[in-house]
């Protein structure tokens, strides 16, 4: 089939890939950009502005976190470092010749529609000044670039250093310092472990509740096991319910000093953790409440305990920008832009967004089909097959994407979706539409580099990620 008109792809991180992955096998044309001189996005830790920090690890294993058609490698780890992560990513392009089509170190400036009519298109401005324009533009420049800083009473009276934890590197700039790290995602209390390792006195300030779930459950790991991937051990009763799975394998979290669950298990994003109850158990981590105000020294919890420190780290999570699109273009649920399926602007079309939602599950493969959506959107417009049809869908249809599932009520769950109910939902429409379903060999056509991939497999990684510093 030939195409008239292109698409704009921007970012070259893991979603910018795969929308490009899943374009180049429909020879639907496009251009792709990307800021920073390589790909990776936020797995390359020398990207400025990027969180990642020395001791972050993939949080699901590499046995369900692969791309359709390229595994992790079996000689990485279950639990793979950022590192290896990015040499994975930095294969997975080379091996399907995605580099080709990227202009890096050429950031999008601005990205305006040219109307709101089915093929008005948008004009796309470059960091080098030049103005091109588009069919449509694909979002792909992830969330976690643009921290979220929260306010409190007393803040700036405190005397000590206060930033966010993207600044965070390595426990080794907490040496000798009295540290409090706020918030307990998953980058928060990898971070509190940093401290609980490195600093002289290290505090955690959690505001609610959280399940900790194990990296492994009986020798598997946490995902692998919860999925039923692998056979339950022989001669142990194992509760279906994954709350009471969880309270058995963790005990009581309130002699940590840790407030009590307040959710069911999966309601909010899973905390995979092994090391914060060892450390809050050996006396290397102590927890604090919810922060009632910032003193001069250091703060006041509400519960009426105090402490002394003097640095406080933020791990309170990042804001949902699209920074080259002017805002008022969207409505937003909780800082978050309300698009169809997560995926698709209701009334602009050519405008989609791949990366933009929340589930707990590994994020890849999931990506993958949030990308064929969006090849099956350009397809469309490009074509004008059943273009009216689909133009109203995504501007009336409002599909549960959570399923039987009850997410707790804050601005972090307001685009979670029940993975299973999400995937079944994109398949139905996808079909709908005479589109495929992604899986392991969709994409062999497109292989360049068989070898690599075949490393991959048989975990012959080693040469790739001792480069994975270099340009």
């Amino acid at each position: 089939m030939q195409y008239e008109g292109k698409h704009c792809i921007v970012g070259a991180g893991p979603s910018g890939l795969l929308a490009a992955r899943a374009f180049k096998l429909k020879k639907i044309p496009f251009d792709h950009f990307e800021r920073h001189v390589d790909v990776g996005g936020i797995w390359d830790i020398e990207n400025p502005g990027s969180p990642m920090y020395e001791s972050a690890h993939f949080i699901s294993s590499k046995y369900t976190s692969g791309f359709f058609g390229f595994p992790m490698p079996d000689g990485y780890p279950d639990y793979p470092n950022h590192r290896q992560l990015h040499a994975f990513i930095r294969a997975f392009a080379d091996a399907y010749g995605l580099r080709d089509s990227i202009t890096f170190d050429c950031a999008v400036e601005r990205a305006v529609p040219l109307g709101e009519g089915a093929r008005a298109g948008w004009l796309v401005t470059l960091a080098n000044g030049q103005a091109r324009r588009y069919s449509g533009l694909v979002c792909a420049n992830g969330v976690t670039w643009h921290p979220n800083m929260p306010s409190y009473p007393g803040l700036d009276r405190f005397r000590g250093e206060v930033r966010h934890t993207v600044a965070h590197r390595s426990g080794e700039q907490m040496k000798g310092r009295r540290v409090l790290v706020v918030g307990a995602g998953n980058s928060g209390v990898d971070i509190a472990c940093d401290a609980a390792t490195h600093a002289d006195a290290a505090f955690l300030s959690v505001r609610r509740g959280y399940r900790i779930v194990p990296k492994h459950i009986f020798g598997a790991p946490a995902d692998v096991f919860l999925d039923s991937l692998v056979p339950r051990p022989p001669g142990l009763v194992i509760p279906d319910d994954p709350n009471r799975l969880l309270d058995i394998l963790t005990g009581d979290l309130t002699r940590f000093g840790l407030p009590a669950p307040d959710h069911d298990a999966f309601a909010s994003h899973p905390i995979l953790n092994s090391q914060i109850l060892h450390h809050l158990g050996h006396g290397n981590l102590k927890a604090k409440k919810d922060i009632r105000e910032f003193t001069p020294e250091g703060a006041v919890f509400v519960d009426g305990s105090e402490e002394c420190f003097d640095l406080a780290l933020f791990a309170t999570g990042y804001e949902y920008r699209i920074p080259y699109l002017d805002e008022a273009l969207f409505k937003w649920n909780h800082g978050h832009p309300e698009l169809y399926l997560n995926i698709f602007h209701r009334s602009l079309q050519g405008l989609s967004v791949v990366g933009f939602v929340e589930f707990a599950s590994a994020a890849y493969q999931r990506f993958d089909e949030m990308a064929q959506m969006v090849a099956m959107d350009a397809h469309i417009q490009l074509t004008g097959a059943a273009l009216a049809e689909w133009s109203s869908m995504k501007a009336e249809h409002r599909p549960n994407l959570r399923g039987e599932m009850s997410y707790i009520d804050s601005p972090r769950h307001a685009n979670y979706v029940e993975v299973e109910t999400y995937r079944k939902v994109l398949s139905q429409i996808r079909r709908q539409y005479g589109w495929l379903d992604p899986g392991p060999h969709t994409y062999d056509s497109l292989l360049r580099r068989r070898e690599v991939h075949a490393a991959a497999v048989a975990g012959g990684f080693a040469g790739i990620v001792s480069s994975a510093g270099t340009r």
